[in-house]
């Protein structure tokens, strides 16, 4: 699998990031590293690397900043973040900004070649989608999925969505008045649908419903035991 693999490593702490490069070299992957976010950035753009492994806290541009500005174009390339920070908050924030997986510091490096292997099991398990839409009208609203911006048209309010919220919302949107299953969202935004990412997934629809509020007609009800439809009209 590891052949011509490559990998983007955005990571500040030049000791830890020649041991990682050096690891995963060793493991027939091609790595290529940057030393802040906005070199990243560049790099990314250059190579479009099959795998981006993340630090957070980097200088010039930290890595949920980073990764928020690539998942505007860019939904398919696996994100691992690597992080010092534990909090809960942290992590429901990484996972906003466009993660598919969270690795606390310090780490074992034979633990991120798993989980890069997983991420590219998942990347490649996953067939090629159709060009789909993205803007919609909803009610009251327009919903621009690049940009990732709600607009209330009769009062010109508009909401900047996370990654993960502009997701959901976008599959509902293609879904009108239909169920789009708990498990087809957290399988393709969290990569697995364990309990606690369902737990996160109701918290980002309760978000959704507190943005879509302006129009009373619009509502995501929830089908208990089995997803959420997006329902226009009384």
């Amino acid at each position: 699998m590891s052949e011509s693999i490559n990998i983007l490593l955005a990571e500040d702490e030049r000791t830890l990031a020649m041991i990682i490069k050096d690891t995963l070299d060793g493991q027939g992957f091609h790595v290529a590293v940057a030393g802040d976010g906005e070199e990243a950035l560049r790099l990314y753009a250059a190579n479009k690397p099959d795998v981006l492994v993340v630090d957070v806290m980097m200088p010039r541009l930290d890595g949920f900043e980073m990764v928020r500005r690539i998942r505007k174009s860019d939904r398919q390339t696996p994100v691992i973040f690597l992080t010092a920070r534990s909090a809960v908050n942290d992590v429901v924030h990484g996972f906003e900004m466009g993660a598919n997986d969270y690795l606390k510091k310090p780490f074992g490096m034979q633990e991120l070649i798993v989980r890069i292997k997983a991420q590219l099991g998942r990347a490649c398990t996953v067939a090629p989608q159709p060009e789909q839409a993205t803007h919609f009208t909803i009610g009251q609203y327009l919903f621009d999925a690049v940009v990732q911006r709600l607009t209330h048209v009769p009062t010109g309010t508009r909401n900047e969505l996370s990654y993960r919220e502009s997701e959901i919302l976008r599959h509902l949107c293609l879904n009108p008045n239909e169920v789009v299953t708990s498990q087809s969202l957290l399988l393709e935004l969290w990569g697995d649908d364990s309990f606690f990412n369902n737990k996160s997934l109701h918290v980002f629809i309760t978000k959704l419903r507190h943005r879509l509020a302006l129009d009373a007609s619009l509502r995501i009800v929830n089908v208990r035991g089995i997803g959420y439809k997006l329902i226009n009209g009384d």
